[in-house]
């Protein structure tokens, strides 16, 4: 069985873009955006595990079969964090709609 050779160049493009996101996640971090920094953390770190995954697992070159098997994993992951987001976006919320602690102080 032979494997798809790549260039070099793509590695160090793909690496680049892998620091680039690293810096964008630590950039990122320093600023205060609210209910979104979570999604925006785990978008970040949902577009570098894609690279990872389609070109350093050459994943990209595999069979229709093997990419099948990585989208069926990315589907029950992203259902995951849908999951996660409902859960983490509706946290103090009061059942009236008023925002606020769930801790009720007598």
């Amino acid at each position: 069985m032979s494997g798809h050779v790549s260039p070099k160049s793509m590695y160090f493009t793909i690496f680049g873009a892998l620091m680039f996101f690293t810096a964008l996640t630590v950039g990122v971090a320093f600023v205060d955006l609210g209910h979104l920094n979570f999604p925006v953390a785990l978008a970040i770190a949902i577009t570098k595990a894609t690279l990872v995954i389609l070109f350093f697992m050459h994943v990209i070159h595999s069979s229709r079969l093997t990419k099948l098997i990585v989208a069926t994993g990315f589907f029950f992951l992203l259902i995951l964090f849908g999951l996660t987001m409902t859960d983490y976006l509706t946290r103090g919320i009061q059942p009236n709609g008023q925002k606020g602690s769930m801790i009720t102080q007598h």
